[in-house]
């Protein structure tokens, strides 16, 4: 964000302006693009190692060995979510607004000091934290599981198998259990076939020939986390979308608003934000005191009803989306113009909607893939939660491109041209409610297997 800021604050690094911008004789060198894609290169790098960290390293902070933490635990990730989108309501309309109207140095300049500022706070605060010690790479373990179980395939399983522990977490190097169920493929990974696999302190001697049992278990836990995670790869192909062509749809719709207001177009996008935050709100603090004093407990949505219930408000908003649109471009096409007279306001059932859906599905998922981890995977969790938005993306873009060279007839296409009024924009909406209906179903059938297990106190975990 620093060298975001510099770009805005020194001429030398930026091209001179452009007075028309259809014909710009003033091209960026290449050393001031480098300046301009290192800045972005250092963001990337940075969210990325922020965004699943901070979910993980939050979530370290609660005893979920207790009631209590579980329960703290299952407020932290709806708070958490309310959080990021209070801030990007914020980054959308104050600082944007302050970069477009007022200054660009001092819009970078802002977020440039916020994030100072939570690094201050971070380092301030570092005693009073839970911290994790770490303990090696996952990924390299689950290499190793995979080539130890694919040396010893042959190994059937049999009475009396000794499996390889490895050292307790009291510092003894007790490492052999007899264990009778059945063995699956990676659990042979942990089969002692030979006691010279072992040394003198009971450790293994190769860790591409013999892992640990926990070892095992972290490879499994990835593997099973899998089926909901393609769940939520749908369901952000869904939102992205509607964040994109929804924004589209505005573009091209009468965004007067009382007598002399207009309605930006990028900021409809708040209201599915804003929509996702007064949920959460109103869950925590209103729908769940008043269920516990009707009830005498607090009983919560289970991970596995709020996935399904954000599928199906992701159905509803395709389908509206859907038929507004082809109200929108029938009323445009009737009228000769650009601009439908289609009030923006219409757009507003399908943009709360595409909200509910994040705050119900992705909400859910972040919990899931959290809890469902061991405590020291957490970071991979938060990983696989922002990758499968990144996948939603890919995907999306795919899919466009195969339906737009399918559709394409005399040089027009369902999603081909930039004036809307000549695509079939409906289409495209029908077929993401479809994918969400097979969602829906591949979820009810299949996927929810993984998701709910209940403890003693019917609590999910």
């Amino acid at each position: 964000m620093g060298v975001m800021a510099l770009t805005a604050a020194i001429p030398r690094l930026r091209p001179e302006a452009c007075n028309d911008p259809t014909n710009c004789s003033n091209p960026p060198t290449k050393w001031q693009l480098v300046v301009l894609f290192s800045s972005l290169g250092l963001l990337a790098i940075g969210a990325g190692a922020i965004r699943p960290c901070n979910i993980a390293f939050g979530a370290d902070q609660f005893d979920t060995g207790t009631k209590k933490g579980k329960a703290q635990l299952e407020t932290f990730f709806n708070w958490w979510y309310f959080s990021f989108t209070v801030a990007l309501v914020i980054a959308l309309t104050g600082v944007v607004y302050i970069q477009t109207n007022v200054s660009w140095v001092i819009g970078f300049v802002i977020p440039t000091a916020c994030l100072a500022l939570s690094v201050t706070t971070f380092v301030i605060g570092q005693h009073t934290y839970i911290c994790q010690k770490p303990k090696g790479s996952v990924f390299a373990d689950m290499v190793k599981v995979i080539a130890a179980a694919s040396k010893k395939r042959k190994l059937k399983s049999g009475e009396g198998v000794s499996f390889y522990l490895g050292p307790s977490t009291d510092g003894s190097s007790t490492t052999l259990i007899q264990n009778r169920q059945r063995l699956g493929f990676f659990d042979k990974a942990a089969v002692i076939t030979d006691p010279n696999e072992l040394n003198d302190e009971g450790k293994t001697k190769n860790n591409w020939r013999l892992c640990s049992l926990q070892q095992v278990k972290n490879l499994k836990c990835v593997t099973a986390v899998l089926p909901v995670w393609v769940t939520g790869i749908a369901c952000f192909m869904l939102t992205d979308q509607q964040n994109i062509y929804g924004i589209l749809q505005a573009i091209q719709m009468d965004k007067t608003f009382g007598h002399n207001f207009n309605v930006p177009a990028g900021w409809m996008n708040l209201v599915s934000m804003i929509t996702l935050a007064i949920w959460i709100s109103l869950y925590e603090c209103v729908i769940l005191p008043i269920a516990r004093q009707i009830t005498g407990r607090k009983q919560r949505l289970t991970m596995k009803q709020r996935i399904q219930i954000g599928i199906v408000m992701g159905i509803a908003c395709m389908i509206v989306a859907g038929f507004l649109e082809k109200d929108r471009r029938a009323s445009a096409l009737k009228n000769g113009s650009f601009v439908s007279p289609v009030s923006i306001v219409m757009l507003l059932p399908q943009f709360v909607l595409a909200g509910l859906t994040e705050a119900f599905s992705a909400v859910a998922l972040m919990e899931f893939l959290t809890v469902k981890m061991p405590e020291h995977m957490r970071a991979v969790a938060g990983a696989i939660f922002f990758l499968s938005s990144s996948v939603a993306s890919y995907i999306c873009t795919l899919l466009i491109n195969v339906i737009d060279k399918v559709t394409r007839e005399e040089g027009h296409s369902w999603l081909g041209d930039k004036d809307l009024n000549k695509n079939r924009l409906e289409n495209y909406f029908f077929i993401i409610g479809g994918i969400q209906v097979v969602n829906l179903i591949y979820f009810r059938f299949f996927a929810s297997r993984f998701v709910t297990k209940k403890d003693k106190d019917n609590r999910d975990f």
